[in-house]
């Protein structure tokens, strides 16, 4: 099974096992690098984004096989777009589920720092209805 990934950062060690063990995946391919930097960098003035989507659209029907994996997260809009794409096209839409921490400290001139932490629990299919 081959995972590609759309998404903006490596996957953890976590995820890796994850995706190894639960989903048989021997192969992660990430996004060549133009492709990367325009789903990483969606211009939020777009009025649509099926245009600007189209050159990752071609990549993937040029490499993606039946059922193999797409862990899509990013853009809302474009990341509704992909899964309705890989469904489209009999792939199987993924995205990670976390556990998440915040925690708040005060400074000494009174401002409010945060910081998030985020911990892989499983992957998911996105599910039609």
């Amino acid at each position: 099974m081959t995972l590609y990934l759309l998404f903006s950062h490596r996957l953890t060690e976590e995820q890796i096992q994850d995706a190894q063990s639960n989903w048989k995946v021997e192969r992660f391919i990430y996004l060549p690098e133009n492709l990367q930097e325009l789903w990483s960098n969606i211009p939020p003035e777009l009025p649509a984004l099926t245009e600007y989507l189209t050159p990752i659209f071609r990549w993937i029907e040029k490499n993606a096989k039946k059922n193999d994996l797409l862990l899509i997260q990013g853009d809302f809009g474009a990341t509704c777009l992909l899964v309705q794409f890989a469904w489209k096209h009999a792939l199987q839409p993924i995205y990670s589920t976390t556990t998440r921490t915040n925690i708040e400290t005060i400074e000494k001139d009174g401002s409010i720092r945060t910081e998030r932490f985020f911990v892989h629990q499983r992957f998911r299919l996105y599910e039609k209805i």
